[in-house]
């Protein structure tokens, strides 16, 4: 019988590629959808994930997420170090400082103050300049050194290309900055020793590192300037602990790093409409492959009818054909949620090196899955409806 409902699912090849053109398209989109969802809350903590070796984060109470910077005062470091279980606690300048480019204009850049002494906070890897050049971390220590993310190096801080006179050229592509250039942050020389990989940030913002005594001295003045404090527990001490020992002693909020990434996320999912845009648009994606796979499924049914009384005439019973109209749902529904993946797959792997968040986890792969067997156990439901109410007699109908 299972032979018999393939045959008579792949019988008429207009319905059936129809069908599955249907769940492919409703696969497709609710996969990339949720992967590109995924994606935009990935780069809001990026930043935090970028700085692998703290375990722990201490801040401002107030501050809400990783760019909600509430500057503290220089005490409180002595104040973490002081504490049982901190192996060491080292400062983090985050702050938002205006660099001026070589055509005149300002852009706003995160930079990133570490410090002086361990780099600690650094970029995850060195990448090499336009001209294969390759700097290190530890170049930092040089005179008004920074380094700047390669993204950045090469679109909003590029540099104009000029003739020889000195005259920019119209229509020339942007020079990505390399190993040597200057920069001005807030009227303090910046010189490039170095180019980082960095994840994209949610805000799509340059990051220039440089040392927390540099980045003290070139951050507007005011009373306060510590960002962050960078805290690695003993090993002998659960972070979580660390963490509540922390505020107990400071008053301060203390996280681990997996606590800070969701306090973000959270953060971004309930003071931003980004949820709810893209709920409106997976939902809509599942009500219309509901609509098109069940209509689509509904005249299958239909056309068949004649088939499904034959053998209800020769002895099937309800159940038998209640399996057979399961298998073929669930079949093209398989084989359309596969291209369908695949499609968003080969999609995200298309714009992995653009400004379009993608990333296509198993949580996604499950709900896609989840969503399409539900697409058809609903567009089986409303074919059982016809065949349940069949008469055998319908075969000897002309």
């Amino acid at each position: 019988m299972n032979l018999i409902a393939i045959k008579m699912l792949t019988g008429d090849r207009a319905k059936y590629f129809g069908i599955l053109m249907g769940l492919t398209f409703a696969s497709l989109l609710i996969t990339q959808e949720l992967a590109i969802f995924v994606g935009i809350m990935t780069r809001t903590y990026c930043a935090i994930t970028d700085l692998g070796l703290p375990d722990i984060w201490v801040m401002d109470p107030k501050v809400q997420f990783i760019d909600d910077v509430k500057p503290m005062q220089d005490t409180v470091l002595t104040r973490v170090r002081g504490i049982e279980g901190v192996q060491w606690a080292v400062p983090l300048y985050k702050g938002l400082i205006s660099a001026r480019i070589d055509n005149g204009q300002f852009q706003t850049c995160n930079v990133m103050g570490l410090d002086d002494a361990t780099l600690i906070g650094g970029p995850p890897a060195m990448a090499p300049d336009s001209t294969g050049a390759v700097g290190s971390l530890a170049d930092l220590r040089r005179a008004d050194a920074v380094i700047v993310d390669q993204i950045g190096a090469q679109t909003k801080l590029a540099q104009t290309p000029r003739d020889g006179l000195g005259d920019p050229i119209p229509g020339a592509a942007p020079i990505p900055l390399k190993i040597g250039d200057t920069l001005e942050l807030n009227d303090h020389r910046a010189v490039v020793v170095g180019i980082s990989k960095n994840q994209r940030t949610f805000q799509s913002q340059p990051i220039i590192y440089t040392t927390y005594t540099r980045a003290l001295a070139i951050a507007p003045p005011q009373r306060k300037l510590l960002s962050f404090v960078l805290v690695k527990a003993d090993p002998a001490v659960v972070p979580g602990d660390l963490c509540q020992r922390i505020n107990a002693t400071t008053g301060l909020s203390a996280y681990t790093q997996n606590q800070f990434i969701w306090f973000t996320v959270w953060y971004y999912l309930r003071e931003t409409g980004i949820p709810i845009n893209f709920g409106i648009a997976v939902g809509l994606v599942f009500v219309v492959g509901t609509v098109i796979a069940g209509q689509n499924f509904h005249t299958f049914t239909l056309d068949n009818l004649r088939h499904f009384g034959a053998l209800k005439a020769m002895g099937a019973t309800n159940a038998t054909l209640l399996r057979m109209i399961i298998l073929q749902a669930l079949l093209v529904g398989w084989i359309g949620y596969g291209l369908g993946v695949g499609c968003a797959s080969a999609f995200g792997y298309a714009v992995r090196d653009t400004m379009l968040a993608f990333r296509l986890t198993w949580h996604i792969l499950a709900v896609s899955a989840a969503s399409i067997s539900i697409i058809c156990v609903l567009s089986a439901t409303l074919a059982l409806r016809n065949v349940m109410r069949l008469e055998p007699a319908i075969v000897f109908k002309t």
